[in-house]
């Protein structure tokens, strides 16, 4: 229940912070419709509090966000003095069965996190997105923009484009507005950011959904039940879930801005275009692109591109030039507003695109066709469906639309040139990137996905096209019968997420959460993050933001790999070391401190013959198999030899015998069954230097699991350096 009351508490507070907003800057003849710019304009003038706060110098939201509460009821107070309690009323009387769709959306996005976790966490069923912008809420939560001390102005390993330090790392390059969410809401509700990065993401989804409404309402001139329905499939898509499941919470940010803009575009073109009536929308269209640009501010230079598609093919086929410059002008004046309060995240620009084209971002998402772009997909990795099926509903998705366009053409409906410019641009530009990812064998295709997600709802509301198709007679039950298909699928993928999520691969839990008490102790000053797997080392960075850390790998932007530099490695992985005299501490069964300066200090890692670590996330449990024989790097960076102890837990898929090499020479043989046993080896002399110690066995590999060849499992290795006579002090 804890779930549902933080979940519906972020998205009732976000509703508090846009309320009077949305009633102040919905254009005049929509005004008693206000309530459907509240998420979009809340989650805005909480980002833009936080931008002013960073440019004052506060020391983060948790000096100043109970104070900024005011901001949201002045604002409100104002607001309802210039339009009057009646307004008020009449927006707050209207679209409960929207709002009851995003209820439903919320909570079906929140079980599956309530089933994973005992206590409020974050979870991710890949993406390692979440811990970053985690890392982002921390600065933002606690530190003031000149504040240099331990990781945030550690120069050599945050450095990123003109960049030289964490905080302004946040501020101009990467996703202001996610961190600023999280933090704003995190000081409010008493929360740390691993506890919100994913309700936070989950509440900008459910939000979301009035605003698809609006736009296939007021946008596409559909009637209020269809409309009611490309909202809730929106709310319920693959394509949205696909995102909160990976804690995409940029994009999502992103596609409300968009919609809101598309909407302000398309609703300034059917009109006439005086000063008066443009200005009435600058509101509006500011607060949208306030939060794309905090958001995802590079997707601005395409952001536009379906509704000056839009007015393009109409001022061409009208004749009306004028009318087009006019319009133009009154999209971009309320966007080079915006552009002024932001300006450090316009400056950033040129460095974000240079950032994007010099790394492969992201991974390969399967590219999908008509079906799949209404949410109709085979698994949660957005696999198409296969064979006959997948052909016969695409055709039958192009054949509906196809008709319904071209009869919108014949009879000449606006709707008609909107649908098409809604979706045939961003679908271009998402056929373009899969293509060229295919080509070029990289990871186009997840800029791909991106592209399909910030537009996906004016794309998806262009898809509906059909609907007005409904007409008396068969063609309404045709109408009726394809929509409740598209319900049903959507539901069914929304389902796989469901059941994936409740077991995710990747959880923040407690052994994480009780790393972070290094933090606070004086005697560690700087660490090297020796952990392998990417999210715990990216959590563990957010969690310790107040100690220099270096890493060993470039682990991901402002977290460059450098000369291990740190007086303590922070240790994680299958491989635990323990030194005498001190020299190492076990924080927990997964993470432990090792003393750099220890005269005992070695390193040691995996090498070859070993499969991706494994895990049960929410219990902890962890495990890495060999596919054969395998081998341990080590490292004694002393001068003189040491005695080393190797212990292992492991069991294999039937009884075989693992022998021990170290350097060439068998040290030992153990007899390893199915159950799970402990086993201590003799003492070795590890000489200074690089060694290698071979896992290896005469008993070829078993082939269970999956297919693949199996060795031993390990579940945990312990390397004990054993203390001699007291070595000479360094």
């Amino acid at each position: 229940m804890y779930f549902y009351l933080v979940a519906f508490g972020l998205l009732a507070h976000v509703l508090f912070w846009g309320a009077g907003l949305a009633l102040a800057v919905m254009p005049g003849r929509w005004r008693n419709f206000w309530p459907v710019l509240a998420v979009p304009a809340g989650l805005t003038l909480q980002a833009l509090v936080v931008w002013v706060a960073v440019w004052l110098g506060l020391n983060g939201t948790n000096s100043y966000a109970w104070a900024s509460e005011l901001v949201p009821a002045a604002v409100l107070a104002a607001a309802i003095r210039w339009r009057g309690l009646t307004v008020l009323r009449a927006g707050l009387g209207k679209f409960w069965a929207v709002w009851g769709a995003t209820a439903v959306v919320l909570a079906m996005l929140v079980a599956p996190l309530a089933r994973a976790a005992k206590g409020l966490t974050t979870t991710s069923l890949g993406s390692c997105d979440a811990a970053d912008y985690a890392a982002g809420a921390r600065v933002l939560m606690e530190f003031a923009r000149g504040e240099r001390g331990g990781f945030m102005g550690l120069t050599e390993v945050v450095r990123v484009m003109s960049v030289d330090n964490f905080f302004d790392y946040w501020t101009r390059l990467n996703h202001f507005a996610p961190a600023a969410l999280i933090a704003l809401n995190g000081t409010i509700l008493d929360c740390a950011p691993h506890e919100l990065t994913s309700l936070m993401t989950m509440v900008i989804l459910a939000g979301s959904v009035p605003v698809v409404f609006w736009l296939a309402r007021a946008g596409l001139g559909y009637g209020g039940r269809a409309s009611w329905a490309i909202a809730a499939i929106y709310g319920v898509s693959p394509i949205t879930w696909y995102a909160v499941a990976h804690t995409a919470m940029g994009q999502l940010l992103a596609a409300q801005a968009i919609a809101v803009v598309t909407w302000a575009g398309l609703a300034l073109w059917r009109g006439r275009l005086g000063w008066a009536r443009a200005a009435s929308f600058g509101g509006a269209l500011g607060l949208a692109y306030g939060l794309a640009l905090g958001s995802y501010g590079f997707i601005l230079l395409i952001a536009l591109g379906p509704v000056l598609a839009f007015a393009v093919g109409h001022a061409i086929w009208r004749r009306q030039g004028k009318k087009l410059a006019a319009w133009s002008a009154a999209m971009l004046v309320p966007l080079g507003v915006a552009g002024v309060i932001f300006w450090e995240r316009v400056a950033g620009l040129a460095e974000r695109l240079a950032l994007l084209q010099q790394y492969d971002f992201g991974w390969k998402i399967p590219m999908l066709g008509p079906e799949g772009w209404l949410g109709i997909v085979a698994a949660t990795t957005l696999e198409p469906l296969s064979g006959g099926w997948r052909w016969g509903l695409a055709g039958g998705a192009v054949a509906l639309l196809a008709a319904a366009l071209v009869l919108g053409v014949i009879r000449r409906r606006s709707g008609a040139f909107a649908a098409l410019g809604l979706t045939v641009i961003p679908l271009l530009g998402y056929g373009y990137l899969n293509f060229r990812g295919a080509q070029l064998g990289t990871n186009a295709s997840y800029d791909a996905y991106k592209v399909l997600a910030v537009f996906y709802p004016g794309v998806l509301a262009g898809l509906f096209f059909w609907v007005t198709l409904d007409a008396a007679g068969w063609r309404r039950w045709l109408v009726v019968g394809c929509g409740l298909l598209v319900i049903a699928m959507n539901l069914l993928g929304a389902d796989r997420f469901t059941r994936e999520m409740q077991r995710p691969p990747l959880l923040v839990g407690r052994e994480l959460w009780q790393v972070a008490k290094i933090e606070g102790r004086t005697d560690i000053a700087s660490l090297n993050l020796r952990v392998p797997d990417m999210w715990s080392r990216l959590w563990l960075n957010a969690l310790l933001l107040k100690k220099a850390q270096y890493f060993e790998t470039h682990t991901y932007e402002a977290r460059l790999n450098t000369e291990m530099k740190g007086e303590w490695d922070l240790t994680g992985g299958l491989i635990a070391l323990q030194l005498p005299a001190g020299g190492s501490e076990r924080i927990n069964p997964h993470y432990g401190l090792v003393d750099t300066r220890s005269p005992y200090y070695i390193r040691s890692r995996l090498g070859d013959g070993w499969y991706e670590p494994e895990q049960i996330a929410r219990t902890g449990t962890r495990w890495n198999w060999t596919k054969g024989d395998a081998t341990l790097r080590l490292e004694n960076l002393q001068s003189r030899r040491l005695q080393v102890v190797m212990r292992g837990l492991l069991r294999s898929e039937e009884p075989r015998d693992l022998q021990l090499w170290l350097n060439g020479q068998r040290v030992e043989t153990w007899t390893i069954g199915k159950d799970l046993e402990r086993r201590a080896g003799p003492v070795m002399e590890l000489p200074p230097g690089a060694s290698v110690l071979e896992l290896r066995s005469s008993t070829p590999p078993t082939g269970a699991g999956a297919g693949r060849p199996l060795g031993f499992v390990f579940y945990g290795i312990e390397l004990d350096v054993l203390a001699e006579a007291m070595p000479p002090k360094k």
